[in-house]
């Protein structure tokens, strides 16, 4: 964020659009003292790299750290709300508008408001002044035309870029926060758009409201609606005061703007060493032969600068009110503590109601899933189709239940977009307080394992059990249903414990496909278990299709005879007295062969396994949530 312009704008005195029946309140006033936020960073070649500490903002302030969404490693100084120290919630307490949109687009404007009036807002407040505030808020910012259309994806055409910025604002609005932080609010808007934005931002503030945001070269119709303007170089504070008085500032100090020219495009050049601008050389403080010298010194320009913003009458005014502010006050805050209006019950509701709204709207993703099942379903049905019970039924069977637990496998790569996708929506969430790490993940796994998981379990047995003619037991079809079930619930298990924390699918994508090659090479079929040396045999126990194929085995084939029809001219002797050319006359003497145990508890000891590992490979996942970096 340096040598980009922070601007603030500060509140009036009352605010006029609170929750009804809620008391109007003064506007609050934000100050910083002595900020400074070091960060550690790596230097050097591979083999001789060494950690360096390195000054991001020198006794000066960050979009960031006012908000309190800043890692408190590294940081000092004081953030004082009307001169007491800052709440220790204060994240979930004030409104914070991130750069990138953190609303679900498969659901309306209206249906995101009331996600987070619901979560936000405290049970005590009925739901009927819920619907009131929502209401409100579409009306003032315009919204109300759009209020039951979806926000939109890259899938389902939604509302335009401004309402969709107006939609993330309405979010933080909900709880008539007294201060509001926007990163980047013009980001992504034509310059009509950007005004529009700005503007409803001014009249909130003149409403009574604190709004403090970041900028990019805002137009000049934009930057007439500032307050108060902040600008940082190299981790300096180069101005901070009236707005309009920044042009006169920087003409003291040896750079005059141009006619005709944008303000915030002139700062800009300025402290970028590109300017343009006519140095006025009237006080001769600061004087740059060229601009490649200009360049080549970008440091000691923010430097001088800082020094001069440090002796003028705005640095004095704004000391002497900050001293009147911190009279009296503690500098002691916390920059972590989330706190919670609901309970976890109402939050494990409410996220997984969003979820599985989020899941029907994304058609893509569910129906698409169903589909290709089926399409598999009828594909393995028909290439397999009415099994035999001679040798080459017994190769059919093992050959369809290996595509089945491999296919199990596979398909449950899809769950890795389920934490990484939403990652900056859970991240945001999660800090401004609207839920529990334990609350999302536990909706996540119901309206994942449930819906997609086990639905298309149960259509690829149901459809591929009878047109291959398996054991016609109800027991034996449960069971294979059972077996399938389990198998995607660990796969899914393990894409979601390597998936958490990620940020890029590609690179969880690539570790999981690399992962279930090697499982599939100890799953039983491409290798004789019982062959592998003992330094390598220890790998099968991590195999998931290992567990599903001998679970699949031994329930089919058990108690099956493949001696009592008809072979082919290399298995003449039917009659199964000749062992030594026959060696698989019955399903117990193959299952043997291949090291497996032909008994009740030769089954189910595999689904014990698989129940443990997506045991274990569950709590990955919830403890890489939890402990993830959720702080910039």
């Amino acid at each position: 964020m340096a040598q980009n312009p922070q601007v603030g704008i500060p509140m009036s005195e009352t605010s006029t659009n609170g929750i009804p029946g809620k008391k109007q309140m003064k506007a609050s006033t934000v100050t910083f003292h002595n900020i400074w936020y070091r960060v550690k960073t790596k230097s050097g070649f591979i083999g001789c790299r060494k950690t360096v500490e390195k000054d991001i903002l020198r006794d000066i302030k960050l979009l960031d750290i006012l908000a309190a969404r800043k890692d408190p490693h590294g940081l000092s100084g004081d953030v004082l709300i009307n001169g007491a120290p800052q709440p220790a919630n204060f994240k979930c307490i004030s409104g914070y508008v991130v750069q990138d949109d953190v609303v679900m687009g498969t659901l309306t404007v209206r249906e995101n408001f009331q996600f987070s009036a619901a979560l936000r807002l405290p049970k005590t407040v009925r739901e009927q002044e819920k619907e009131d505030r929502i209401n409100q808020i579409l009306k003032e910012l315009g919204l109300t035309k759009v209020a039951d259309s979806k926000v939109g994806t890259q899938f389902i055409r939604g509302i335009s870029g401004g309402e969709r910025k107006r939609t993330n604002i309405g979010m933080e609005l909900i709880t008539d926060p007294a201060i509001l932080f926007l990163d980047e609010p013009t980001t992504g808007l034509d310059a009509s758009t950007a005004n529009a934005v700005l503007l409803l931002l001014k009249r909130m503030a003149r409403q009574g409201k604190t709004i403090i945001f970041s900028i990019h070269q805002p137009r000049y119709s934009i930057f007439r609606l500032f307050d108060k303007l902040t600008l940082l170089a190299a981790g300096r504070m180069l101005y901070h005061g009236p707005a309009q008085n920044a042009i006169e500032f920087f003409k003291s100090s040896g750079y005059e703007c141009e006619p005709y020219n944008n303000p915030a495009d002139f700062f800009l050049d300025v402290i970028n060493g590109d300017s343009t601008a006519v140095a006025s050389n009237k006080t001769g403080e600061i004087e740059i032969d060229n601009i490649d010298e200009h360049i080549s010194r970008d440091q000691t320009l923010a430097e001088k600068l800082a020094e001069k913003y440090s002796s003028s009458t705005f640095y004095q005014e704004t000391k002497a009110e900050l001293e009147r502010l911190s009279l009296g006050s503690q500098r002691e805050t916390s920059f972590r503590e989330i706190t919670y209006s609901t309970p976890f019950f109402h939050q494990l509701k409410w996220v997984s109601k969003r979820t599985f709204k989020n899941l029907l709207g994304n058609p893509q993703a569910s129906i698409a899933q169903i589909c290709v099942t089926v399409f598999l379903a009828a594909v393995v049905g028909a290439i397999f189709f009415g099994v035999t019970n001679d040798t080459t039924g017994l190769q059919n069977r093992i050959g369809a239940m290996f595509f089945m637990t491999t296919n199990q496998c596979f398909s449950s790569i899809s769950a890795i977009e389920l934490f990484v996708v939403e990652k900056k929506i859970f991240i945001h969430e999660y800090i401004s307080g609207y839920y529990r790490i334990s609350a999302y993940f536990f909706s996540k796994l119901m309206a994942d394992l449930i819906p997609m998981r086990t639905l298309p379990s149960i259509i690829f047995t149901s459809i591929v059990y009878f047109m291959l003619g398996l054991k016609p037991t109800a027991e034996a079809f449960f069971i294979m249903m059972f077996t399938l079930m389990m198998v995607s619930y660990t796969a899914t298990s393990m894409a979601l414990a390597i998936a958490a924390g990620q940020s890029v699918v590609a690179v969880a994508n690539l570790l999981m496909t690399i992962a279930f090659v090697f499982m599939i090479i100890f799953s039983g079929l491409l290798v004789n278990l019982t062959s592998i040396l003992p330094w390598l045999a220890w790998l099968q126990y991590f195999s998931i299709p290992r567990y599903g194929m001998t679970a699949l085995q031994v329930n089919e084939l058990a108690d099956l005879n493949f001696c009592n029809v008809s072979m082919n001219e290399n298995w003449s002797n039917s009659n199964c007295t000749d062992l030594s050319k026959l060696q698989m006359c019955t399903g117990e003497q193959y299952l043997k062969s291949q090291g497996i145990e032909p008994t009740a508890w030769g089954l189910w000891q595999n689904h014990v396994a698989l129940a443990c590992m997506t045991v274990t490979f569950l709590t990955i996942s919830y403890m890489k949530l939890r402990f993830m970096k959720k702080f910039s």
